[in-house]
């Protein structure tokens, strides 16, 4: 079972593909726009649900996200499927929250071109001493991970204090949350969060694809 969407553009320089976080589907506001934002930067963007998700979309039943394996089974098949669909066009693979979390235990054996993390859970939300990070520190694929200031799920004073692997880079987003929303106060707005958020992919996606 698997629910997809695809947003195409002209001369795409890369393909992205794209895993939702554990409560949101792959259509919603956030990765809508996030979506938007990298075709007008000549991103592909495949987008699909796990199948707890789309089984929601089904039935309308919220059911917590599958356990690991399960979940990484299904990032695997959807890398073995995209790496021969257009083959010439390289392939990025990330998501938000879980999603980016699942794809970066499987990018390294992948050999992918890149990681793209929006939201790194690093740990779960009132629970700073429970950390997802082993992996992390070393981890060889080139990745990204886009995360707001204030993020619940692991904040820039936190994430300061962790071991990552250099291939790692972080892009700061001010206020933002774990949705990458700042508060009115802060001076930026969501769309704005968006936009960098989208910039930054680009910038590392380029950069990449120069390199390799």
């Amino acid at each position: 079972m698997a629910f997809e969407l695809t947003n195409r553009c002209a001369a795409p320089i890369a393909r992205f593909l794209f895993a939702h976080g554990a409560g949101a589907p792959c259509d919603s506001d956030f990765m809508n726009s996030l979506s938007d934002l990298l075709v007008a930067r000549h991103i592909e963007v495949v987008r699909f649900e796990f199948a707890y998700m789309a089984q929601r979309r089904i039935d309308g039943i919220k059911r917590p996200p599958a356990r690991e394996p399960v979940l990484t089974a299904q990032w695997q098949d959807m890398i073995n499927r995209y790496r021969h669909t257009e083959p010439e066009l390289p392939l990025f693979i990330g998501g938000k929250s879980m999603g980016g979390r699942m794809a970066s235990l499987v990018a390294d054996a992948a050999v992918v071109s890149g990681l793209i993390c929006l939201g790194y859970p690093f740990h779960p939300q009132r629970k700073p001493d429970v950390l997802r990070v082993a992996h992390l520190a070393q981890l060889a694929t080139p990745t990204l991970i886009v995360q707001g200031t204030r993020d619940a799920l692991g904040n820039r004073d936190e994430v300061g204090d962790y071991r990552l692997s250099p291939a790692i880079r972080l892009h700061w987003l001010e206020d933002g949350d774990h949705d990458l929303a700042p508060r009115v106060k802060s001076g930026f707005t969501h769309q704005q969060h968006w936009v960098s958020a989208a910039d930054a992919i680009e910038i590392f996606i380029r950069e990449k694809l120069r390199n390799s």
